[in-house]
């Protein structure tokens, strides 16, 4: 797997509708990696979104798959998306849900949750993961709500035929169509599926980027490949121009305030982040149901 982008010789570099570039570092979850976009040392978040990874597209061989421990959170929402594959999702809550390509998990953490992320029923045969995963920073006022898990079929998310393309509205308006997923923070994260030649007019938002999964785009003068987000200049209206067929994920909207991030902890507030450290050091947070036998120790960082 490749996380190199080869730019357009004839792209002239950043131009002013771009504010800036990121592109995805590798990172190894335990034999399975994915590509890190946030945070970057370059930016820390876009809109409400303080975290961002593509995972894979990865070929699975029997018996592999995505295997992640349970593991606490604090202070975020998390959004599960996946073009290809399954994914078993538990929690503390009870919540036992398979995740397919398409649908939407929305897991708010709030005062504090924890949940594993398993190989689905695809485990026993050869299969392809391939998703996106993100979380959202709360806003003041939802730092300690009551943690919640919602999940919404691939039927019950919106689409809008586009001039050469589809929209699937995740969360939040655009193009004429309004997500049924209740995202605690404003938000708004729209995949697009662009034919080459199409040009995507972006949705307005305060803040706003643009993170290439497949073929290759032009933002003004600037050629994004996969793996890029593109983080756009705010208050000018952009269009999105699909050089090859192209998916793009949209995403961003109003910002909350500034956060402090330390592994899976999330706050406005370092002393609540140390409490949450010596909590899952110290076992008070809940057991996920059905999946207590083992966890990811806090990091010694």
């Amino acid at each position: 797997m490749s996380y190199h982008t080869t730019p357009d010789p004839d792209c002239t570099g950043v131009d002013g509708s771009i504010e800036l570039l990121i592109e995805g570092q590798p990172r190894d979850l335990g034999g399975f990696t994915v590509r890190r976009v946030l945070p970057s040392s370059r930016r820390r978040m876009v809109g409400p979104f303080i975290f961002l990874d593509e995972m894979g597209p990865s070929d699975l061989a029997p018996g592999q798959g995505l295997n992640v421990r349970p593991h606490p959170h604090i202070g975020l929402a998390t959004i599960t998306y996946l073009f290809e594959g399954e994914i078993l999702h538990r929690d503390s809550l009870g919540s036992l849900q398979a995740i397919r390509p398409g649908a939407v998990n929305l897991m708010t953490a709030g005062r504090g949750i924890v949940h594993s992320e398993r190989p689905g029923s695809d485990l026993g045969s050869q299969s392809r993961l391939h998703g996106m995963q993100s979380w959202i920073a709360l806003p003041d006022e939802q730092e300690e709500c009551e943690p919640a898990f919602a999940h919404y079929p691939a039927d019950a998310i919106p689409t809008a035929q586009l001039d050469g393309g589809l929209a699937r509205i995740i969360i939040g308006e655009a193009f004429g169509q309004r997500s049924p997923v209740q995202c605690p923070a404003p938000a708004l994260y729209v995949e697009c599926q662009l034919d080459a030649g199409a040009t995507l007019p972006c949705p307005s938002a305060p803040e706003l980027g643009i993170y290439v999964v497949r073929g290759s785009v032009r933002i003004g003068d600037q050629c994004c490949e996969p793996g890029t987000l593109a983080v756009l200049e705010p208050g000018r209206q952009q269009d999105v121009c699909a050089v090859t067929d192209a998916v793009v994920m949209v995403l961003g909207g109003t910002p909350v305030g500034p956060r402090l991030i330390w592994w899976n902890f999330v706050s406005s507030d370092a002393n609540r982040i140390e409490t949450a450290k010596r909590d899952w050091t110290e076992r008070r947070f809940a057991d996920v149901p059905g999946d207590d036998e083992e966890w990811i120790p806090l990091p010694a960082l």
